[in-house]
């Protein structure tokens, strides 16, 4: 064999370890997605007094329908506050949202981030001895019941919880992929990850901590990109558990077109690689001196990519095999793709098995390809503040609290 040989073999092999063992490990996580645990019973009847924070940059189009729904729970309402911390917005907006039973903060910061506006909210909100703080994007709903279903979640000791963010809109082809895309990381990364007693993953939006830890955490954190994931690794480092409840539900705007969906994914890969040089090492060392998995766990997803890339780039290799390789290299191949795409039907809900989703994944080469050259056009982007403006409004009229 000559060295030419060699070195493309040794490159195959390296290949098929990542993107093999990234289908691998989605795998096992979807099959373990499958099973459901029972759900907990509060163990107490206390009520938690609730902070709602909702940063929001230029949001004018949404941040109404998004504060007035805020006010519909079923929930003591001297029991919660809606707080808005509005960046840069219309004064006609702020107009409106100042007739509304909220708390908001007119802000028009030089530089924009969500931390910036969290931390700024945490440091002058009066003294109201809130228990929980939750974090919405501006363009959340909240179904009648999260607050509730939160409030008894905390009877247990936990001091971060995930709620299930659910599609708002499935108007494009592009936002049904978002959706089926949000749902198989729900299965996956939260779901399956607490099936096994792992933390969840943080989202961003839909979550919830105990009030005055959350404002100690922020405290240290000043991030333009990746905000969640600055928090996660910082929960995680320290062995604190992060809950998922799949039944508290938030509606989150998909996105609806390539630009938007890959500009999004941009920013996100970024923070991830990002995050995964700075933390891959300490991770390390933490799994063998403390036994560390939940931290070790998510610095090793950090290097995984993003899932249409390794669909798309396992579809590609393995016919390149078919045409190059001899006959065991390409099984090996088209069972790494055969992992993937099991673990994609398993971790997608069964709500989605139908004609429109079928159309909507015509749509996926386009979405691989904007990804792939993404990738090459990411660095710095995490350091950016990009903003993903979001329009969809689906209001519906409720009874006022």
């Amino acid at each position: 064999m000559s060295y030419a040989e060699i070195i493309f073999f040794a490159f195959q092999a390296l290949l098929l370890i990542y993107l093999g063992g990234t289908a691998v490990y989605l795998f096992i996580f979807a099959v373990l997605s499958l099973f459901n645990k029972k759900e907990q019973r509060p163990l107490d009847f206390k009520k938690r007094k609730f902070a709602i924070l909702i940063p929001c940059y230029q949001e004018d189009e949404v941040i109404l329908e998004v504060a007035q729904q805020a006010l519909f729970q079923r929930y003591p309402s001297d029991l919660y506050d809606v707080i808005v911390i509005a960046d840069n917005f219309e004064e006609a907006t702020i107009q409106k949202l100042s007739e509304l039973s909220i708390i908001l903060f007119n802000e028009n910061f030089a530089i924009s981030t969500k931390t910036r506006a969290l931390n700024h909210a945490l440091r002058n909100l009066p003294d109201k001895n809130y228990d929980i703080v939750v974090i919405l994007d501006a363009d959340n709903l909240m179904e009648p019941d999260f607050l509730g279903r939160l409030n008894d979640a905390f009877s247990y000791p936990y001091l971060a919880i995930q709620g299930h963010r659910v599609a708002k809109n499935l108007n494009t082809n592009f936002a049904i992929l978002d959706a089926i895309s949000e749902e198989i990381n729900n299965n996956i990364f939260r779901k399956a990850h607490r099936n096994i007693g792992l933390s969840s993953a943080l989202i961003g939006s839909a979550m919830a901590f105990k009030y005055d830890f959350f404002k100690q955490l922020m405290s240290d954190i000043e991030v333009v990109g990746g905000f969640d994931k600055e928090l996660e690794l910082n929960l995680l480092r320290n062995q604190h558990l992060i809950h998922y409840l799949p039944d508290a539900l938030v509606l989150d705007e998909k996105v609806q077109n390539v630009q938007v969906f890959t500009k999004q994914r941009r920013r996100w890969l970024s923070a991830q690689f990002h995050y995964f040089g700075k933390h891959f090492i300490p991770a390390t060392k933490a799994l063998f001196k403390e036994g560390n998995i939940d931290y070790f766990n998510k610095a090793f997803q950090y290097i995984q990519l993003p899932r249409v890339l390794v669909f798309g780039l396992l579809m590609v290799l393995s016919f390149l095999s078919f045409l190059i390789n001899p006959l065991w290299l390409t099984k090996v191949w088209y069972l790494a793709t055969l992992f993937i795409i099991l673990a994609l039907l398993f971790a997608t809900p069964r709500k989605f098995y139908t004609f429109t989703t079928l159309k909507a994944l015509f749509s996926l080469p386009i979405g691989f390809l904007f990804m792939f050259f993404s990738l090459l056009r990411m660095r710095g982007a995490n350091r950016n503040f990009i903003h993903t403006k979001h329009t969809f409004n689906a209001f519906q009229k409720k009874s006022r609290r």
